[in-house]
């Protein structure tokens, strides 16, 4: 994984023990005994030169001199070639550390720039989240806005249906029973109708010609207004035994049951009309709510999704500074390191 450490290669220093190490006390000493024996053996051999005589007595101490130098000569060269060994060794380890820590800090500056680069990337990418996570929130609450007002209208709708409904129930049940009333006397004058029945269907036309005004508009023409209109104000005119001047000219009672009638069926349309709007309005509340609640729910599932991927990407880029702040130690000591290795091995080589 990009975030994941690399781990990398921090080789430790092959430690020479310090028994393996030429000893500067001991060459030393070395080189003493090996001009006391030259002169010893130059001694001797000045004596032979000029006391021939006394060369046989001499011989035997000569020789072990001699023996013990030759020795010494052999020890000498046994130990130039261990300390040639030695110095290979120490060569070698200085090669293969300098080696192995300048590959260490080329991986740890090359891990450094890929993680700087990571670092940017997840950033931005943090950034860019941020905003379409707002953009969204923002998207859902003006959806929910829309849907909260559409649901207020609706229900401000279905009350004003509900009572206008009722309303016209009540006038076509009332107009209903006017009707069931006349249609008994209709073709009769109103003479054979009983007087609480004939002041009824008054009340009863009066009432509607007065609560629904507006939607009769039209609907009645001017002689059947006028018609009303005197049935209205003198019901009692046409309950006289004998007919009067105002009876000859007084609607009959097939007129006023025509225009009941005529709103009956005006309000019954109107009802119809009503009822049929309503579930128009209906079933376009419940196809907005629908697409609402579904661009809703897109919204929250982009929040939630996005939500999520901001916390990986948060997490992504918490552990690459880790890494890189980890990395750079290592590249700082791994560069202390190497920067001693050379110091020591340059010594090493000037002795």
């Amino acid at each position: 994984q990009a975030g994941s450490r690399l781990k990398l290669k921090s080789s430790r220093p092959t430690q020479l023990p310090s028994s393996l190490l030429p000893s500067a006390a001991m060459a030393g000493l070395l080189r003493s005994a090996v001009l006391l024996g030259l002169v010893l053996f130059a001694a001797p051999v000045a004596s032979l030169t000029f006391n021939t005589a006394d060369a046989a007595a001499k011989n035997r101490p000569v020789s072990r001199v001699i023996t013990l130098l030759k020795d010494m000569l052999k020890q000498l060269a046994k130990e130039a070639e261990e300390d040639e060994a030695i110095y290979d060794k120490m060569a070698c380890w200085c090669e293969t550390n300098d080696r192995e820590k300048t590959k260490a800090i080329a991986d740890a500056e090359a891990k450094i720039e890929m993680l700087t680069t990571k670092i940017e990337e997840l950033t931005a990418m943090s950034a860019r989240l941020n905003t379409e996570i707002k953009n969204h929130e923002k998207e859902v609450a003006e959806n929910q806005a829309s849907l909260d007002k559409a649901t207020a209208i609706r229900e401000k709708q279905l009350a004003e249906f509900n009572g206008e409904e009722k309303d016209l129930l009540e006038s076509i049940s009332a107009l209903k029973s006017a009707v069931t009333v006349l249609s008994k006397h209709n073709g009769g004058a109103f003479l054979q109708m009983p007087r609480t029945h004939l002041l009824g269907v008054a009340a009863t036309l009066q009432n509607e010609l007065s609560k629904h005004a507006s939607l009769l508009e039209g609907v009645l023409t001017r002689s059947e207004r006028r018609a009303a209109a005197s049935f209205v104000q003198a019901p009692q005119d046409y309950f006289d035994a004998a007919p009067t001047f105002k009876q000859s000219y007084a609607p009959q009672s097939g007129e006023i049951f025509g225009i009941l009638s005529q709103m009956k069926e005006t309000f019954e349309a109107n009802l119809a009309s009503s009822r049929h709007e309503e579930a128009e309005n209906q079933k376009a509340y419940e196809e907005l709510k629908a697409a609402k609640e579904a661009e809703i729910k897109a919204g929250q599932d982009q929040i939630d999704a996005k939500t999520q991927e901001l916390a990986d990407t948060d997490e992504k880029n918490a552990q690459a500074k880790v890494d890189i702040e980890d990395t750079q130690n290592s590249l700082s000591a791994d560069e202390q390191f190497l920067s001693m290795l050379k110091e020591k091995c340059q010594m090493t080589d000037g002795e």
